[in-house]
């Protein structure tokens, strides 16, 4: 019976232990799919950024120049 008993037990154990490696192997997985997502996410951010940043400049530009015509038309007047 004790022999019964130990060969049960090394047989969870081992069925256990490559349970574990399965489990851990698709965990890992999944994080690197998140870690490739998130890092398309980060360029899209940067893109977002840059361009926003794009539309400020042409925004001041535009700016400028409405301040130079309303100048002007204050100036006929």
């Amino acid at each position: 019976m004790t022999g019964a008993t130990v060969a049960i037990a090394i047989v969870f154990i081992v069925v256990g232990g490559i349970t574990m490696s399965v489990v851990a192997h698709f965990r890992l997985q999944r994080h690197r799919a998140d870690a490739v997502a998130m890092a398309g996410y980060r360029k899209l951010a940067e893109q977002a950024v840059a361009n926003q940043e794009a539309l400020r400049g042409d925004l001041a530009a535009l700016n400028a120049r409405l301040t130079a015509v309303d100048d002007l038309l204050r100036s006929v007047e």
